[in-house]
């Protein structure tokens, strides 16, 4: 089918669209796990650097793993669609894992370092390209306007994430291991080949796919709302003419003649000003000039935007909270004894199966238990809210540092009574499975945060705009990573000046519990800030469907609604 196309064959679409796209999201997080779920031991114990190195290291790629989406996600809304994106950027990435094969395998010792971070950025950059077109492109494949498609797209979120799961369970299980007992380029070969086939049936399924065109770039839309409101922001509401309305601006249904506006809402009342018609709007024959004169629809649009800032910036800790999984929780179970039998003793890395296996089992009993019971309690189609989802994810995370917090300093206490607080390299005489409970709380916080910012920033962004609101959300993580890394510093420098060595190698004696307790306190705060701005949240609405005008001139379709009715649809 033509990627420039919007007509939707009725077969198209669907669950069994879906399911070849899932295929290659799995596969994405198999070799995305395989990869960051041992990085942090890659490069302590091959490329032999400190801890501290290690976790900025590790933060820093993910950060930038997390952040490209934002680029590749305007690309794929702008220019060149998601279904091209996610090609280009499945390709990208199968290139970086054997790359990163090749680095751990043929090439000299003496360019491995080089090479080896060449390629992670590589993957950095298919990862760009895929995160934010993925999901968003599976969504795509249910139709709104159809009740039943609505429902199956509500339930598409958390068996899309229970798929992404179990991608990074079998990576963690199976992959680690064989890295850490195999060899570590026949762990990246896995990957590779696991992309490779993956690419393979998401091509196979392209001819079922329901695809949406680019539409340019949605920033130029959301800067004419911006400059036209400041162009008007002295015009007297006397002298308002009317409200711009227009098909343009907005959603067409399906099937139908019928225009879907967006309820004019009271927030960010300035952005008002963009629709007001004055004279020289009203008398003008000529086309409308979009940079001083916005549709109703075009507004509404900039608001959904505007209002998930803050929702955004308020999830940051969050994600500082999810960054540890991979470091220092890592870092922790491997000075612990991880022994099963006498002889096999799990790896590290291989911990966080339990963060994989708890969201896996709270998914559905979410889908299954919680949802039907908060349903008879509050009457709401999917039980509780998105916000509310995502705020009982936030306090989830809070009792993670909280209890890691505990933990640490049970071992750092049983290291002190045995005499081995200056033996970093020794086990600790207590067993590794007092980990479990900060890995299974990690877990429970995702199912809540991860699913609910996902569904939205798909939910509430507007439709052209929707793989930026993907990456938005995927950024969260990123900016998060680099947060954790700044936060590393900050205490590596308090402890300097104490005369203390904190966060360094010895992980005995470096203080980590007082950095899981920051950040507790600080997700504290932060879920203050969350309630606040979430609060003042308003869902997107439909706000009035009207007979859509048809026009044969070059001339837009304008018609514009008065003040008295305006005020009549607030």
């Amino acid at each position: 089918m033509d990627e420039n196309s919007l007509e939707e064959k009725p077969k198209n679409g669907g669950w069994k669209s879906a399911i070849f796209i899932i295929f290659v999201e799995i596969a994405e997080r198999f070799a995305y796990y395989g990869v960051a779920g041992n990085l942090f031991m890659y490069l302590t114990k091959v490329l032999g650097q400190t801890t501290a190195a290690a976790a900025k290291n590790v933060n820093t790629w993910q950060g930038v793993s997390a952040i490209f989406p934002v680029i590749g996600g305007f690309l794929a809304d702008s220019y060149v669609g998601r279904y091209k994106m996610v090609v280009i950027s499945s390709t990208i990435y199968l290139s970086g894992l054997i790359l990163l094969t090749l680095a751990a395998s043929t090439v000299p010792s003496g360019l491995r370092h080089t090479v080896f971070f060449t390629s992670l950025y590589v993957l950095a950059i298919g990862e760009g390209g895929h995160k934010p077109c993925v999901q968003t492109f599976a969504a795509d494949q249910f139709d709104e306007t159809l009740p039943e498609e609505k429902v199956a797209k509500s339930s598409f979120f958390n068996w899309w994430y229970v798929g992404i799961v179990c991608g990074a369970v079998a990576a963690v299980l199976a992959v680690i291991y064989v890295e850490d007992y195999v060899g570590w380029s026949f762990g990246f070969g896995m990957l590779a080949v696991a992309i490779a086939a993956a690419l393979a049936v998401f091509l196979i399924g392209s001819r079922t796919y329901r695809r949406q065109a680019p539409v340019g770039s949605p920033f130029t839309r959301v800067a004419q709302v911006v400059v036209s409101a400041l162009r008007k922001r002295r015009l007297p509401e006397r002298e308002v003419k009317g409200i711009c309305n227009e098909s343009e601006g907005v959603n067409m249904k399906e099937g139908g003649g019928f225009i879907r506006v967006l309820a004019p809402t009271r927030q960010f009342r300035f952005l008002d000003k963009a629709t007001f018609m004055d004279d020289r709007d009203a008398s003008s024959d000529q086309k409308r000039n979009p940079w001083r004169l916005c549709s109703v629809n075009q507004v509404e649009e900039v608001k959904l935007v505007l209002q998930l800032i803050p929702i955004w910036l308020s999830c940051l800790m969050f994600a500082v909270v999810i960054a540890q999984l991979s470091t220092y929780f890592t870092k922790q179970s491997s000075t612990m004894n991880r022994f099963i039998t006498k002889t096999y003793q799990i790896p590290p890395a291989s911990f966080q199966v339990f963060t994989g296996l708890t969201i896996l089992t709270s998914v559905i009993l979410y889908e299954r238990a919680f949802v039907p019971i908060a349903r008879r309690f509050t009457n709401h189609p999917t039980g509780i809210t998105m916000l509310q989802r995502i705020g009982i994810g936030l306090i989830f995370s809070i009792l993670t540092m909280a209890v890691a917090a505990c933990v640490e300093s049970k071992r750092v206490r049983v290291a002190r009574q045995n005499g081995l607080l200056d033996m970093p390299k020794a086990v600790v005489p207590m067993a590794v499975w007092w980990l479990i409970p900060q890995y299974m709380l990690c877990g429970i916080s995702d199912v809540f945060t991860i699913v609910g910012l996902q569904e939205l920033f798909y939910d509430q962004m507007p439709a052209e705009m929707r793989s930026i609101g993907a990456a938005a959300y995927i950024s969260v993580t990123g900016v998060g990573s680099f947060l954790s890394t700044g936060l590393i510093s900050i205490m590596q420098g308090i402890g300097s000046r104490t005369g203390h060595k904190w966060l360094g190698d010895n992980i005995n004696r470096a203080k980590l519990e007082y950095f899981y307790w920051v950040l507790a306190a600080l997700s504290a705060v932060n879920f203050c800030g969350f309630v606040y701005v979430a609060r003042r949240v308003v869902y997107k609405k439909i706000g009035v469907e009207c007979e859509a005008h048809s026009s044969s001139s070059e001339k837009e379709s304008d018609y514009c609604i008065s003040m008295e009715d305006l005020k009549q649809l607030r």
